[in-house]
This record gives C-alpha cells, sequence and structure tokens, in this order.
C-alpha cells in the first residue's frame, strides 16, 4: 500500500505575515503603554526570531525603549502530533543567566499554539520568577486548545483540520517568512 499524496498550501507569504507581525506589534504596544520594564520571552526555536521582530517594530514604531530578550526552551508535542517527550521540559538558554524578572512586564512570544501545553508551561515557569504582569503573543492560533490557555494577541486564527499540520516557516530557519499548510492526502468516498 502505498502512503497518500499530501499537499502544501501557503496560507500567509512574507509580505503578508509582515503586515500581520505590524498588527502585533501594536497591539502588544498598547499592552505596554508607559511600561519601561518590558521583557520578551521567545520559545525556542521560531518564538525567539519573532520575538525579534516585534522588539525591532516596538521600538522602531512606537518609540519603545529597547525591551531585553531571553530565550526560552521547551519540548513537548511537534505539530504533527508525534509525541516527542512524555513529559514537558523547560530550560533557559544556557548561553545567558536567568534575567531577575521581579516587578517586569514579560511578553512570551511562540509562532503557534495548538494544545496549549508549551504557553501554559512558560507562564507557569515564569510566574515563579515573579513578573508584574505576564502577557502571551503567538503568531498563529489553531483554535484548538485544550488547556486553560489563550493568547493576548494572536497574529492569525486558522482553525485546520486535526491531522493537517500547520508550518510557521521564520527565518533564520527558514529562507521565507511563511505560514503553510500541510494537508495528508483523504481518500474520497463516492456520493451515495
Amino acid at each position: 500500500m502505498s502512503a497518500l499524496p499530501f499537499q502544501r498550501l501557503v496560507l500567509y507569504d512574507a509580505a503578508e505575515l509582515e503586515a500581520v507581525v505590524a498588527d502585533m506589534a501594536r497591539r502588544v504596544a498598547g499592552l505596554v503603554l508607559g511600561r519601561s520594564d518590558i521583557v520578551l520571552v521567545g520559545i525556542r526555536r521560531r518564538g525567539v526570531p519573532l520575538a525579534g521582530r516585534l522588539r525591532e517594530r516596538l521600538v522602531r514604531d512606537f518609540g519603545l525603549p529597547e525591551p531585553l530578550l531571553v530565550e526560552l526552551d521547551i519540548k513537548r508535542y511537534a505539530d504533527d502530533l508525534t509525541l516527542l517527550y512524555p513529559e514537558t521540559r523547560l530550560t533557559e538558554h544556557a548561553t545567558a543567566p536567568a534575567p531577575d524578572l521581579a516587578g517586569c512586564t514579560v511578553i512570551v512570544v511562540d509562532d503557534v499554539i495548538y494544545q496549549g501545553h508549551s504557553l501554559l508551561r512558560a507562564v507557569e515557569h515564569l510566574a515563579r520568577l515573579q513578573p508584574a504582569e505576564i502577557r502571551t503573543v503567538v503568531l498563529a492560533d489553531r483554535g484548538a486548545a485544550r488547556l486553560p490557555v489563550r493568547a493576548d494577541v494572536t497574529g492569525v486564527r486558522l482553525d485546520v483540520a486535526p491531522d493537517d499540520i500547520l508550518e510557521c516557516h521564520v527565518p533564520p530557519y527558514e529562507p521565507d517568512f511563511a505560514i503553510e499548510l500541510v494537508r495528508h492526502g483523504r481518500v474520497s468516498r463516492p456520493a451515495a
């Protein structure tokens, strides 16, 4: 038996996503207006360069002081639903010491929220560091969270079938900034 074919669709290209990120930055700026103690926490991998893009826009477009950017490693599930780690593992990036977040406004940035495991673990971990507030930002929300987690700022909401894969391509990990849908082949039944 041969594998079913799959289809790859570009849902958002680089130009469209730049407009999405600009709007996300506008909404984040509204959340942190008047604050100077902002820390962006990018969830590795793709949340880190997304946080960098937001930081650039917050400084350039809204005159905010340049926020500290912290990387957080969280391992749970891949978007293809293959279990990678039975338990969520979370570590701060080893190249920098853990920052003092007490009293800060923390903005957690990730590429996709699916079931909510990664974002929940990040918020739980960061809450122990006693920031004044924690806000969450995602580029894409699949609309399938099973945990009581939501993003304060969402770039796009994409309700896709459970067996489809949503891929966020973010430089430097991929050459082009894009969101693609990988749709697995389905056997169609003849009409009755």
